[in-house]
């Protein structure tokens, strides 16, 4: 089964289920040519963009599915229990990590870092009823469920990746989470951290891009949802280049690293204990040419009853540890409160 929001079609935040055609998991960027259906890509796909070794469990690197046309689809959760069993870093160990990035940006071998824990479940109840919870709790464009039985993989993404249609090409990073927007739009941290990123996905599109074309549309919109505030900025650009070459030049999303991205994927490995898989990979439609993925945070994923939930935030020399930690905590709400 695959249940996806709005976003994916350019459409409102309700549900759509896509019949499952076939489903097909690949281990190369270079095996997505001319296909048409649903794609997960896992962060372990950083080892084939950036030439760095991450942490990997199991999970196929790529999940293909080819899928029939959607229709609406009704959200009636059933009752469920998740319980929390640990953190992969807790508060404290959470805490000495960010002091230990502070130290390499001290010394300027990075100059941001998206540092994540992971926190495992129990499950008592069906994953799709959690998932449907999660969406009712806090509808975002680029929710998705999918389940393949062996394992799933739901989320509650608000974040686009890239979308192309036609020449052109769109991303909208975010950085920047708050209560309120009052308090995004007065945070000097947050935009500098946000422009930062910006830059990032700019130089990440000018690979792909035609010369000249690579420019800024928003800068530093806040949108609010059920349980916080983002802030994100939308760059443009137009592109003759298919997917493959796209997501070679611009994979992982930069949002989700830091900058310099391969020196920050070098330091996340280092510095997380858990493999990240699925979280901070990507995830969406694809048609051919042109295409529409999200960034996969606010993502769990797991095996029967057993599952896992990321959460992370940017790091920079100026950042609160204890604030870092609060906003962490706060990207799980409307999943673990559920």
């Amino acid at each position: 089964m695959i249940l996806a929001s709005g976003g994916f079609l350019g459409k409102s935040n309700k549900l759509y289920k896509f019949p499952i055609k076939e489903v097909k998991f690949f281990n190369s960027l270079l095996e997505l040519r001319e296909r048409k259906g649903f794609v997960v890509i896992s962060y372990k796909l950083s080892e084939e963009t950036l030439g760095v070794k991450v942490k990997a469990s199991s999970f196929p690197p790529i999940v293909f599915v080819e899928v029939g046309e959607p229709a609406e689809f009704e959200i009636r959760p059933k009752p469920f229990k998740l319980n929390l069993k640990g953190f992969s870093l807790n508060k404290e160990e959470y805490i000495e990590k960010i002091r230990k990035i502070k130290e390499e940006i001290e010394k300027g071998t990075v100059y941001q870092l998206n540092l994540s824990t992971r926190m495992d479940f129990k499950l008592e109840g069906s994953p799709l009823d959690l998932f449907l919870k999660f969406f009712e709790r806090q509808p975002t464009p680029y929710a998705f469920f999918l389940d393949l039985k062996d394992f799933y993989i739901l989320s509650g993404s608000m974040e686009l990746f890239l979308e192309k249609k036609g020449g052109l090409i769109k991303s909208k990073p975010i950085k920047g989470t708050a209560e309120s927007e009052d308090a995004l739009q007065n945070s000097q941290k947050d935009k500098a951290e946000n422009l930062m990123i910006l830059d990032m996905m700019r130089n990440d599109l000018s690979r792909v891009a035609k010369v000249g074309t690579v420019k800024v549309e928003e800068l530093f919109k806040v949108e609010k949802y059920a349980t916080l505030c983002q802030m994100h900025s939308t760059v443009v650009a137009q592109t003759d280049k298919d997917l493959e070459e796209i997501l070679l030049n611009t994979f992982p999303p930069a949002s989700v690293t830091g900058a310099p991205k391969k020196k920050a994927v070098e330091l996340i490995d280092d510095l997380e204990p858990h493999p990240r898989d699925y979280y901070c990979g990507c995830a969406g439609l694809v048609w051919n040419e042109d295409f529409t993925l999200c960034v996969l945070i606010r993502t769990a994923f797991g095996i029967g009853q057993e599952l896992s939930y990321y959460a992370g935030s940017g790091i920079v020399y100026d950042s609160d540890e204890e604030r870092e930690w609060e906003e962490t905590l706060s990207k799980a709400k409307a999943f673990w409160s559920v």
